[in-house]
């Protein structure tokens, strides 16, 4: 199918509600976002829940927010249905079985009545040191309780009598089955290599394998971006495409790399060991109560989010690394995409994100310390006041939650003191600077950044004291430790009773 014809483009993202959303499966959101709007054309959101077994509660709203939270809105799903619905598989039922039989019509698939303890007696009696996990394929089907293996009566008999079944599809034996990649290009698999997988389960729903081509027939996709990981099922859904619609049917695939971590694909184990979170959003299963953190949690801005998956695996092909939406939607291509697995930088994960604060608007930003710190009970002052503050420490935060350490002191008094800092250097001369400080300073008519700092800077120089000597004692005072804006910013922010309280206790503990 031609990229270029761009009324034409339909992607999908689809899903399975069965747990969180990891950042593997939002960049496969992304890319395919990307793709559509790039082209003008549509992004669909399709639930997969035909694994009833597997289904969690609460997981397809979790997705929606996902997805809202990203900034990546639909133009097709549950909950805006276009003309191509249903959008969950589960409510699309009834359309697969007429697809299964028509493949057992035309002898590319059978009914296989195998139970459970036929399929555990064929992996034990055909296991060995070279085929540890023997599969049910051509080597083995004519052995097995199938339509294939069995007469024609029994075959009939079983199916009047309503015994359990599933339908498989029948792989070719000794053929090459092959197609072209938009990232790893040629790409070939050999038949008997494959095993005859399950189209059609026992309670009549179907498994990904024949409900994706379906779907994806239905809905017209024109083109289909999953991760890597889906590349070994590529001939039985090539097939599948020959088999009922055609190859020339069949969207133009593309294969994403996979996101690694420090051991191989990253994991959400990965982030419970070295401490760093690999879900978009906090997700708790609802089975286990077992809980895994999120980037949005975290203190990451979305757009940083975005920003950081983009580029994991995919460049622009010029230096620049931070980029908007509108950016990334502009310059994104497959082409560019790369063959390889994008190893995840926790530090580089960060860095983008204190770059997207630091671009900020403190409008834009306020809601969210301001949520910090209302969970602290932390009480903010007024608006104008809070926001002239998060312009002031912005540059220094590098996740939402740093704003707390690096801002509290501006509504609160710090409650300890880093005075061992102070103390190798403190003498009586520099004791007797801040005693006059706190007398001068009482005595400003106008309390700004510039009186402030002439005082101090005028007091140093007849005190015979260096400036820089006498600032860090001061940011101590005022803030509790070595960090944060300019001091007489900080001073002048505070206030002037605000500010002597803090020096004067200050002193009291340096002496003690």
């Amino acid at each position: 199918m031609n990229e270029n014809k761009e009324s034409n483009i339909r992607v999908r993202f689809a899903p399975s509600p069965t747990g969180g959303l990891h950042l593997g499966g939002v960049r496969t959101v992304l890319y395919n976002y990307l793709f559509a709007k790039k082209h003008n054309g549509t992004f669909i959101l399709r639930i997969e829940d035909t694994d009833q077994s597997r289904f969690v509660a609460g997981a397809e709203d979790y997705i929606y927010n996902c997805l809202k939270w990203c900034g990546i809105e639909p133009d097709e799903s549950p909950e805006k249905p276009g003309s191509y619905g249903p959008y969950r598989q589960s409510e699309r039922k009834a359309m697969y079985r007429k697809y299964a039989e028509q493949l057992i019509e035309n002898g590319q698939a059978y009914y296989a009545f195998d139970t459970t303890e036929d399929l555990e007696k064929m992996r034990s009696e055909n296991k060995t040191e070279d085929n540890p996990s023997p599969q049910y394929d051509a080597r083995i089907r004519m052995k097995m309780q199938n339509s294939l293996a069995l007469t024609n009566e029994v075959v009939q008999q079983y199916l009047q009598e309503g015994k359990p079944y599933v339908i498989r599809i029948k792989m070719p034996e000794n053929e090459i089955i092959s197609f072209n990649d938009m990232i790893h290009h040629e790409v070939s698999f050999e038949s008997n290599l494959v095993d005859d997988k399950v189209l059609l389960k026992a309670d009549g729903m179907p498994t990904y394998h024949l409900a994706v081509v379906v779907d994806d027939y239905l809905m017209k996709i024109s083109h289909a971006f999953r991760g890597e990981e889906w590349l070994s099922s590529a001939p039985v859904h090539i097939l599948l495409w020959k088999y009922l619609f055609g190859l020339e049917n069949m969207p133009q695939w593309a294969h994403l790399p996979l996101i690694l971590g420090p051991n191989g694909k990253l994991s959400k184990r990965d982030g419970a060991k070295y401490g760093f979170p690999v879900y978009a959003m906090n997700w708790t299963d609802p089975r286990s109560e077992e809980f895994t953190e999120g980037f949005k949690e975290k203190g990451f801005l979305p757009e940083a989010f975005i920003n950081l998956l983009a580029m994991l695996g995919w460049n622009g092909g010029t230096e620049q690394e931070l980029f908007s939406m509108e950016e990334l939607i502009a310059e994104f291509s497959i082409e560019r995409v790369h063959k390889s697995g994008a190893k995840f930088d926790y530090e580089k994960a960060k860095w983008f994100n204190h770059e997207w604060i630091k671009k900020s608007t403190t409008e834009a930003l306020y809601p969210l310390v301001k949520n910090l710190f209302e969970t602290k009970n932390v009480n903010t002052q007024t608006e104008n006041y809070f926001k002239t503050v998060i312009g002031l420490v912005k540059e220094r935060c590098t996740l939402i939650s740093d704003f707390y350490e690096q801002s509290v002191y501006f509504f609160e008094a710090p409650q300890t003191l880093d005075v061992e800092a102070v103390r190798p250097k403190w003498n009586e001369n520099k004791q007797s600077f801040f005693e006059i400080l706190c007398n001068q300073l009482a005595e400003l008519k106008s309390w700004d950044v510039i009186e402030i700092e002439n005082c101090f800077k005028n007091l140093a120089t007849e005190k015979s004291i260096k400036p820089g000597e006498l600032q860090l004692p001061m940011r101590i005072m005022l803030v509790g430790g070595k960090f944060g804006p300019a001091v007489f910013e900080i001073a002048h922010l505070i206030g002037k009773e605000e500010t002597l309280n803090r020096i004067q206790s200050a002193l009291t503990k340096i002496n003690n």
